[in-house]
């Protein structure tokens, strides 16, 4: 009964944290990226994956711990069960009024396990009077959170992924993404005997303290020197991609929103929103300079 356990390299009384540690170990190991011309390899990372397939599944791992199933997962025979002539007594048996049974095997497998289990009329034979084989089971989705830079989430810039298994990946940022959306990436989760689950990546956006996004659209503070703002004169402005300069018309009031167009988020078709830079007048501390409009403004 050990035999899958002994797979894993774990004790039966392992728990659940122990044995996905265990496979995800070997699975690394044996992995088929890292043997590609070794056959024993190969086959160690299947026996390692069908292991983890039912051992991983509580309802699985107790039928297979109370010797429902075998190492496979397929039902066991019950007891004393005979394909010549139906359920009898054990060979050997000394009792002759030991139980017998002549009847349908299709009724006493109905009665052992349930209908459902079966075919038409609840037997579980097939059509070649075996056990019809539960379908293989896929292995489990990983979930991953991947932190994606304010400005590579709001130009959609590809990003790279190292899973589980130690394979880096370049995973492309969806246009129009946002915070917390889900990325599936068939076939890179956990191996299972019916073929790897899933990858599922939740994106998780860094913060940029010159930006606020609304949307398309793309907010900053710009302050501008108070003898800029009321001569004129040009001005560098942060973006996305980088300072680009910016013309300040005479006698701008604090306040006053400028646009960049095609200077923000990222749209869904491809688009870009705007950058719009709230202007704020910054007043310097000096006492000339208060003096001075003081005075202008007594004179007015």
């Amino acid at each position: 009964m050990a035999e899958l356990y002994s797979t894993l390299g774990v004790a039966k009384t392992a728990d659940a944290a122990a044995i996905k540690k265990a496979y995800r170990k070997l699975a690394k190991q044996y992995h088929p990226d890292k043997n590609a011309d070794n056959a024993k390899a190969m086959e160690r990372f299947k026996a390692i994956s069908a292991a983890y397939d039912i051992l991983s599944d509580d309802k699985k791992r107790a039928a297979y711990d109370r010797g429902e199933i075998d190492s496979d997962g397929n039902p066991k025979m019950p007891p004393g069960y005979d394909f010549g002539g139906g359920a009898r007594s054990r060979p050997g048996s000394a009792d002759p009024s030991g139980f017998e049974f002549r009847g349908d095997a299709s009724d006493l497998f109905s009665e052992l396990f349930g209908a459902a289990t079966g075919r038409r009329g609840g037997s579980p034979f097939g059509g070649g009077g075996g056990f019809r084989q539960p379908p293989p089971q896929k292995g489990s989705d990983v979930a991953y959170r991947l932190r994606v830079p304010f400005a590579d989430a709001a130009l959609a810039k590809t990003q790279r992924l190292t899973l589980a298994s130690g394979k880096t990946i370049d995973l492309p940022i969806p246009k129009g993404a946002d915070e917390g959306q889900k990325l599936r990436l068939a076939g890179q989760g956990e191996q299972g005997t019916g073929g790897p689950g899933d990858a599922i990546v939740t994106l998780l956006f860094g913060t940029d303290a010159r930006f606020v996004r609304e949307g398309a659209d793309i907010r900053l503070d710009l302050p501008v020197p108070l003898e800029t703002a009321v001569l004129g004169g040009k001005l560098r402005v942060p973006t996305l991609e980088g300072e680009v300069m910016l013309s300040i018309a005479p006698a701008t009031s604090s306040g006053k929103v400028m646009r960049l167009k095609g200077k923000g988020w990222t749209a869904k078709d491809g688009s870009r929103g705007d950058l719009l830079a709230k202007v704020l007048v910054e007043v310097p501390n000096d006492p000339a300079l208060a003096d001075f409009l003081r005075a202008r403004v007594t004179a007015s």
